[in-house]
């Protein structure tokens, strides 16, 4: 069985077992979360989301991304320039479970967005 969850603002298709890196989420390694926003369980679709539904996952580590540098050239002729570096935070995390119904009772930690800034 598979499920097509939102989280970070991007989808994506899991099945139980699949490891995902995500958009960074306030958990720490080895805790569990559950993603409540899925769009699809198998062959049910959701009108946005589905009733009920949620997938569980394991948090395996935080970590970041690969090194994306931009180069700005500003203006020809002068020699203005600039480059900038940006490493994206990730969650690592390993799907263990997906429910078709009962999620919104299963009291496991709802996955959410962390919004740090360093």
């Amino acid at each position: 069985m598979f499920a097509v969850l939102k989280t970070g603002g991007k989808q994506y298709k899991v099945a139980k077992g699949d490891v995902l890196r995500v958009e960074k989420l306030a958990a720490e390694a080895g805790e569990e979360i559950q993603f409540n926003d899925v769009l699809m369980v198998g062959s049910t679709i959701g009108a946005p989301l589905v009733e009920g539904a949620g997938v569980k996952a394991e948090v395996i580590d935080q970590i970041k991304g690969e090194k994306v540098i931009t180069f700005h050239k500003r203006r020809r002729k002068h020699g203005s320039k600039r480059t900038r570096g940006h490493r994206q935070q990730l969650t690592l995390v390993r799907i263990t479970e997906i429910l078709e119904k009962g999620a919104d009772k299963s009291g496991v930690k709802t996955a959410v967005g962390s919004n740090t800034k360093a």
